[in-house]
């Protein structure tokens, strides 16, 4: 049943509990959205050696294999899914899109993996391949440094194993089930 009101501020609390009803009914569209998301960076190569697609599942297995938890590893799923969207705003995007469903550090890492990232590239554009000191003293740095340098950097390889996106499906449907608060 939908509610009936034009202004927030006419609204009753019994039409605000049939709101959080229908959307907590309709929250596995969450899931599915991002699933169909990941699946679009099959086309996003931007003169990579991969697809960001398989760059992601391979982050992803990395993780998995380094015996991350499930939350980790849909975030390290995830990391580049604002590509769809901005390569140049992508981390703010992913990290947005985690928020309400992973805990805070997951959430920081990656926020901020580019900065980390830059140490590995950011020299060949003249950029500051030092910018993860900016975050020293973070509980999340030894995290986000893991994320950064053995598992997102070295997940290129045309030819590397990964597992496919249906592996990682349940994991992402837990993840985005409900938000954690």
């Amino acid at each position: 049943m939908a509610t009936t009101f034009t202004r927030m501020d006419e609204s009753t609390a019994e039409q605000w509990a049939t709101i959080g009803r229908e959307t907590m009914r309709n929250q596995p569209r969450v899931a599915d959205e991002v699933l169909s998301m990941l699946a679009r960076l099959e086309t996003i190569t931007d003169g990579f050696a991969t697809n960001q697609l398989v760059h992601s599942l391979q982050t992803a297995t990395l993780a998995e294999q380094a015996g991350a938890d499930q939350e980790m590893i849909v975030a390290s799923l995830c990391h580049d899914i604002g590509k769809v969207v901005s390569v140049f705003g992508h981390p703010d995007i992913a990290a947005a899109i985690l928020r309400p469903y992973v805990r805070d550090d997951v959430y920081q890492v990656i926020r901020v993996h580019q900065d980390f990232q830059g140490r590995h590239y950011y020299a060949h554009f003249g950029r500051d391949t030092n910018l993860r000191e900016n975050h020293r003293g973070q509980s999340w740095y030894a995290l986000a440094e893991q994320f950064a340098d053995e598992w997102d950097q070295v997940a290129f390889d045309p030819d590397a194993h990964y597992e496919p996106l249906e592996h990682f499906a349940p994991m992402v449907r837990a993840i985005f089930a409900k938000p954690r608060n």
